[in-house]
């Protein structure tokens, strides 16, 4: 018994040795996301070097790692890597520069494990998007030129050369453009008058260096807030007025009364006349 008890940490040793050689290096793909399904990604057996009716007698197998999801199988009648789910690379990876997915392949008789390494490329299926389709500004026109005003990046799902590379501004009598890595801002070149112009609408596109590039705008629309500028101006430097006096006397009287407190009264009488003249138009 006890002979026998001394001979199973051996085993498991030996077991572990053989898995442990049965075990060889990586094989890599790459090939471009949004690929249709049945779609060749390669062959698995060629890279392998083994012939394609050997992968059918030993049993070969994909297994996936991590989440359990399969986007690949395997053709054992031929040794083809083929797409077997729609594999969208944001999805999958976000905006992460390097996006991959990991598989084993089981072979048994004898047990056999290859790492199997699917680098999705990504294809320029995403424009930039701004945030808002109009941004608002309010702008004093008191703004002195070379004022800076910051207006929010576009944003591209895709990565690397596909995603946000350039940026254009509409040409206008006002502003310029300053990009400065992510970093976008209205530059005024010409001061501001509300008395011309209360409201600018300036076009903002963003552009991504895919082939053919895809774009995106936004519309900007300003408006010019008021500034104490100007002076009150009569329409006038000087005014003239004649006033005509009459010795005649008065031929309308008004009394007017007004009371201070309950005791006191005071009582006014303004007088007021009128040429003949002047009385046709009563």
């Amino acid at each position: 018994m006890g002979s026998k008890m001394s001979l199973f940490p051996s085993r498991i040793f030996y077991f572990l040795f053989l898995l442990l050689h049965s075990a060889h290096g990586d094989v890599s793909f790459s090939f471009p996301e949004e690929m249709k399904r049945g779609s060749v990604i390669g062959n698995l057996a060629k890279d392998l070097g083994l012939e394609a009716s050997a992968l059918s007698g030993r049993k070969a197998r994909i297994d996936a790692d991590g989440s359990g999801k399969r986007y690949c199988d395997l053709n054992v009648r031929n040794g083809e890597l083929i797409v077997a789910d729609r594999i969208d690379r944001e999805g999958l990876c976000d905006d992460r520069a390097s996006c991959v997915l990991k598989y084993e392949v089981v072979l048994e008789n004898p047990l056999e494990l290859h790492r199997i390494n699917l680098h999705i490329q990504d294809v320029n299926d995403n424009a930039p998007l701004f945030k808002d389709d109009l941004i608002d500004l309010e702008i004093r026109e008191s703004a002195v030129k070379g004022a800076r005003f910051v207006i929010e990046e576009a944003h591209d799902a895709d990565v690397g050369q596909n995603s946000v590379q350039q940026y254009l501004l509409k040409k206008n009598d006002n502003f310029v453009l300053s990009v400065s890595g992510n970093t976008v801002e209205l530059v005024l070149d010409n001061e501001l008058d509300r008395e011309q112009k209360q409201d600018i609408n300036l076009l903002l596109t963003a552009f991504d260096g895919g082939s053919p590039r895809r774009s995106g705008t936004a519309v900007i629309h300003v408006t010019v807030l008021d500034a104490n500028d100007n002076s009150p101006v009569f329409s006038q430097a000087v005014y003239k007025g004649s006033l005509l006096i009459t010795p005649h006397p008065p031929k309308y009287t008004h009394t007017h009364t007004h009371t201070h407190t309950r005791t006191h009264t005071h009582t006014h009488t303004h007088s007021y006349s009128a040429y003949e003249c002047v009385k046709n138009f009563f």
